[in-house]
Parts: C-alpha cells; sequence; structure tokens
C-alpha cells in the first residue's frame, strides 16, 4: 500500500485548495509507473462516515492489550534503499 498526501493539511477534500491537488494524480500515476502495477485501486475517503477515524487501543506492557501477530521478517534495508532510489528516479 502507498499513501500519497497532499502538504496541505484538509479534514476533507473539498477544503483542499485546487493548486495543492493539482500533483496528486500526476504523482499517483508517477507512482504506477515507478513501481510497475497493473492493477491496482486509487481510494480517497472523507469523514468519520467513511471510517475516517482513528481508535485508540491501550496497551499497557508487552503481555496486555491488543496484539498485532501476522508474521513479519526483518528487511534487508540496503535493498530497501536501493529500491528507494530506484522508484525515486522514475519518478
Amino acid at each position: 500500500m502507498k499513501l500519497v498526501i497532499p502538504k496541505f493539511h484538509g479534514a476533507k477534500l473539498a477544503d483542499i485548495p485546487d493548486d495543492q491537488l493539482t500533483e496528486i494524480l500526476p504523482t499517483l500515476k508517477k507512482l504506477v509507473s515507478a513501481t510497475g502495477a497493473t492493477d491496482y485501486n486509487i481510494l480517497q475517503n472523507n469523514g468519520t462516515i467513511a471510517h475516517q477515524q482513528v481508535h485508540h487501543i491501550p496497551k499497557p506492557n508487552e503481555t496486555e492489550g491488543l496484539g498485532v501477530n501476522w508474521p513479519t521478517s526483518a528487511g534487508d534495508m540496503d535493498k530497501l534503499k536501493a529500491l528507494c532510489e530506484e522508484i525515486k528516479t522514475k519518478m
């Protein structure tokens, strides 16, 4: 998943000035091309009814509270940096 976020903060799309929106789709297009994505979704949600809210669940220590238990692995930082640079050059 990739996030493309305008620099101007607006609670909803209609709150963002037009001149701040003009770079969004061209940036998405460049990102799609740079990553080689062939099938993808572009989503834009607004407001709490669109589930744009953050729930904070307390986690007082390592054993209590909600945990995320899917398998993870450490990334090779050199490979990730190289991938990041490759994508940047394509954009």
